[in-house]
């Protein structure tokens, strides 16, 4: 789960009952420290006056923020989220409280009409990334958001090689994700991780790994001592190098020029809650590093492989690269020559059963958008070589399909177990990103 700092502010006005405002904003306080991996920068005094939010301005920008949640304590004058968001340019929440019982006719809050002050001030300004919230207690999808929109602002992502041949759809404008996500990416040859120095550790770790896990009864020695020493040199390359994802061209070079390819090792290294793009596939890689901003475990990148229209199912399916972790428990896991002459050492198992959720952040040509699904994963019997779920949609399978062709969504999408929709709405609302559904 990605860390973000978050300020918080508390507007009033003293024609209400700011006493009573301050009292739940004491209590607001005591409850977001139970949420965990946010630091949290509350200005402990209500904002009152231009002069206060001048006062809170000064003590959040020492603080480098992510977002910002500006309370309607009570309702308030419109100058100040209009001042605070002038001199900190982050997300902000606009969070109304409900209104307490009456106390001798008169109103005593306000709140969810500051909210609508502050609203179409910004709104009207031209600032359209805030989000609205009305309840007790903070809305933990926004900070889910942040979440995504952090991770990929601070992500460090390598590139190894460049895209597969011949899949273009894949290639990223690195220009224009840094404008709309803030990513870096940092480009290495595949001669620096096919020459890289194996921590012999971590092949320890590796080979102890596969003996445990897999039935390799399929592969020789060589083989096997091949993919424990490409998962060292993986492990140790994104520590060494710091990296958030990587992205590695797979093939052709890795089985002619290495020796073998990288599916087996991939399904290692994951495991190990490292992010790896197959393909060259860099917005792959940030599809997956967003699930993991939320908490997701070890995302999936997975190839819409097969669609059955009349029995109303597809298949998640990739060339052996999926976390071993995720295996069902009725399969057997191994690892397997699949492709390249026998150099293209694959992990194979069915994935387990369960209720997941899909993401791809795709580049149109001009902006980014993303591609959101739910899915149920079904048991299956191991059929197949390589890593797979076979899922129903609550849509027919066919919606599904024609919503990736006729949108020229690319192939790959990441997939993780549970819910985690909403944030990724919330995010696409701030950052302008269109959201392709069905």
């Amino acid at each position: 789960m990605k860390e973000v700092t978050v300020g918080v502010v508390c507007f009033a006005r003293k024609t209400f009952d700011y006493n009573a405002a301050r009292e739940i904003y004491i209590s607001i306080q005591s409850q977001l420290n139970n949420i965990k991996a946010v630091r949290w920068h509350c200005y402990n005094e209500l904002v009152f006056e231009v002069e206060d939010a001048h006062k809170a301005i000064a003590f959040l920008k020492k603080k480098d923020i992510d977002a910002l949640v500006c309370i309607s304590g009570t309702f308030h004058l419109g100058h100040l989220a209009l001042e605070l968001i002038k001199h900190i340019s982050v997300p902000v929440m606009l969070w109304g409280l409900p209104e307490l019982p009456y106390d001798g006719g008169k109103i005593r809050l306000n709140s969810i009409c500051g909210v609508n002050l502050d609203a179409s001030n910004l709104y009207k300004a031209g600032i359209r990334n805030y989000h609205a919230h009305f309840g007790n207690t903070i809305d933990t999808d926004w900070i889910g958001a942040i979440r995504i929109i952090s991770m990929l602002k601070n992500a460090k992502i390598g590139l190894v090689g460049y895209h597969a041949h011949g899949f273009f759809n894949l290639d990223t404008w690195h220009p224009s994700l840094y404008a709309q996500c803030g990513t870096m990416i940092e480009h290495y040859e595949l001669s620096h991780v096919f020459n890289y120095p194996v921590n012999q550790q971590y092949k320890n770790q590796y080979t102890d790994i596969i003996e445990g896990n897999f039935d390799t009864g399929e592969i020789n020695t060589s083989q096997k001592q091949k993919v424990a020493e490409l998962s060292a040199r993986l492990h140790s390359f994104m520590e060494d190098n710091n990296l958030t994802a990587l992205a590695i061209r797979c093939w052709p070079e890795f089985a002619a020029e290495f020796g073998i390819a990288p599916c087996a090792a991939m399904s290692l290294v994951q495991a190990q809650n490292f992010v790896i793009a197959c393909e060259g596939d860099v917005d792959g890689a940030l599809s997956m590093l967003a699930h993991k901003a939320l908490g997701a475990q070890t995302p999936f990148l997975f190839d819409f492989s097969q669609v059955n229209l009349e029995e109303n199912f597809a298949l998640l399916w990739h060339c052996g690269v999926a976390p071993f972790t995720l295996k069902d428990t009725a399969s057997t896991a191994s690892l397997d020559t699949y492709f390249a002459a026998g150099k293209g050492v694959t992990a194979g198992f069915v994935l387990k059963p369960g209720d997941v959720s899909i993401c791809r952040f795709d580049f149109d040509g001009s902006n980014y958008r993303l591609l959101l699904l739910k899915a149920h994963g079904v048991t299956m019997d191991k059929l197949l070589k390589g890593t797979y779920l076979k899922v129903t949609f609550d849509v027919p399978v066919r919606n599904v399909l024609d919503t990736i062709i006729y949108n020229g969504i690319a192939h790959h999408a990441s997939m993780v177990y549970g819910d985690f929709i909403k944030p990724f709405e919330i995010a696409a609302r701030i950052q302008n990103w269109r959201i392709v559904t069905c």
